[in-house]
């Protein structure tokens, strides 16, 4: 009798392709189609509200190119200062103050440090004759804040608490401008950096913005009279008193 061979039977390969990954579905936020399952919500785009601005050239640049300030460069040995070729007491403060101010959009050296320094030492000296030239100095103070610089808005800052502090009634009279000057501290008020257990460079240079922003807000506070905190208040919500509580 013929023996019958029995042969195994081989798997059968299968000629189907894999399917690949699946592609992901994107929909814009706020969408009917956002809502379906397993579908990736596309964010809106950055309003740009924290993106620096582009500054023209400042008045402040022009004349001190010319060289209409009465100002030199002296170095000693606490670093650079400002050499006044004439008293500061005796300057026209309403036509130099305001210039000074303006040259708080420049980030370029000399004008930075010139500009920087000079408000501080116009303000220092400047006594009764600050208070009257108030509203000339919003508009430079606004478009120095406009820039969104880091740089310049943390030096606007400084010569802001300078100013209000400079003389009497100067904080109160600033008071009514609120609303030009205010509306970019909102912007950066909760901007503080996470530096962890150790301290951040910019805390020690008094350079963190969020910082910077709530010490000028008590200052002004404190300096702008009765009328102060609500007007605050109104314009930075999450402003808290530190003189009711």
């Amino acid at each position: 009798m013929a023996s019958t061979v029995l042969s195994k039977s081989l798997p059968l390969q299968s000629t189907t392709k894999s399917p690949g990954p699946k592609k992901t579905l994107e929909a814009p936020g706020f969408t009917m189609k956002s809502t379906v399952k397993n579908v990736k919500v596309i964010p809106p785009p950055s309003a740009g509200a924290l993106s620096e601005r582009n500054s023209k050239q400042t008045a402040f640049k022009k004349f001190y190119d010319r060289g209409d300030f009465p100002i030199a460069l002296e170095h000693d040995t606490k670093g650079n200062k400002i050499a006044w070729k004439v008293e500061i007491e005796k300057l026209d403060y309403h036509h130099y103050l305001p210039l000074f101010f303006e040259g708080l959009c420049e980030t370029e050296h000399p004008y930075e440090f010139f500009a920087r320094q000079g408000v501080h030492d116009m303000l220092e000296h400047g006594a009764a004759k600050i208070l009257s030239v108030i509203p000339q100095l919003i508009i430079p103070i606004k478009n120095a804040l406009s820039t969104r610089k880091r740089q310049v808005v943390c030096t606007t800052l400084k010569a802001l608490q300078h100013l209000v502090t400079s003389g009497d009634m100067v904080g109160q009279a600033l008071v009514a401008y609120y609303r030009q000057i205010l509306p970019v501290l909102n912007i950066f008020k909760n901007m503080n950096l996470n530096s962890g257990d150790g301290i951040d460079y910019s805390q020690q240079k008094r350079e963190n913005i969020g910082d910077l922003i709530q010490e000028t807000l008590e200052v002004f506070e404190r300096t702008g009279g009765e009328d102060a905190f609500i007007n605050i208040k109104y314009m930075v919500p999450t402003y808290e008193s530190c003189v009711l509580n």
